[in-house]
């Protein structure tokens, strides 16, 4: 078991992610079975490149299937543990699987875009959320980050990239300071560079074009 505490100035360097469309191709029906787990090209390599470079990676994600009958706790605990399997292969790790079973006419708080599931990852991580990353694949995961107080991310692989460029920026400006990448892969690259600039300034350091990620620690 990884230690939950890595050594970083924010404490631990924590991505959470969305599932469908950010890790997985977007099904209107629901994914109600391993079989109907499709990744999206690189996005399983692109946690790895995350954990590798010293994030921990978390899912949240709505699944409103369970509470409308579609699928059962059994079915999504295998979808997931499939995940795991695929993450596996490229190298990767997901540390928890968190989800909000319930349907929007329940009325509860964990449901995004309302940010009660990302206030229990910060609660069972010991994280200030403002220096969590939060990518996924919609607007209601731009507005969950926005809500809970953490660095949003938006991703083009789900169904926002099929939005004319004039639709698309009207989405966006309900969360003006999103970031916004083509997958996964270009979000985890970001965030990967991001830091690399950040522990750079931080020692003084002309981080060089050059520079592998895995040279700053």
């Amino acid at each position: 078991m990884p230690n939950l505490r890595a050594d970083h100035a924010h404490g631990m360097k924590l991505v959470i992610l969305g599932r469908d469309g950010t890790l997985n191709r977007y099904r209107v029906d629901h994914v109600k079975a391993p079989e109907e787990l499709d990744p999206l090209p690189g996005a399983m390599e692109a946690v790895a490149r995350l954990n590798h470079a010293g994030w921990h990676t978390v899912l949240a994600t709505n699944q409103a299937g369970i509470g409308r009958g579609l699928l059962d706790m059994a079915s999504l605990n295998a979808v997931h543990l499939r995940l795991n399997q695929l993450l596996a292969e490229k190298g990767g790790r997901l540390d928890a699987a968190f989800f909000c079973p319930h349907t929007p006419e329940e009325g509860c708080d964990c449901r995004k875009p309302l940010p009660g599931l990302i206030q229990q990852i910060g609660e069972r991580f010991d994280v200030q959320l403002s220096a969590v990353h939060m990518v996924g694949a919609s607007l209601t995961d731009l507005l969950t980050a926005q809500a809970a107080g953490c660095v949003p991310h938006v991703v083009l692989s789900g169904p926002l990239g099929s939005l004319e460029p004039h639709q698309l920026q009207e989405v966006l400006a309900s969360v003006p300071h999103a970031q916004v990448h083509a997958d996964l892969a270009a979000c985890a690259e970001s965030i990967i560079q991001a830091e690399r600039r950040r522990v750079a300034e931080q020692r003084g350091q002309a981080l060089s074009p050059d520079t592998l990620a895995g040279d700053l620690h």
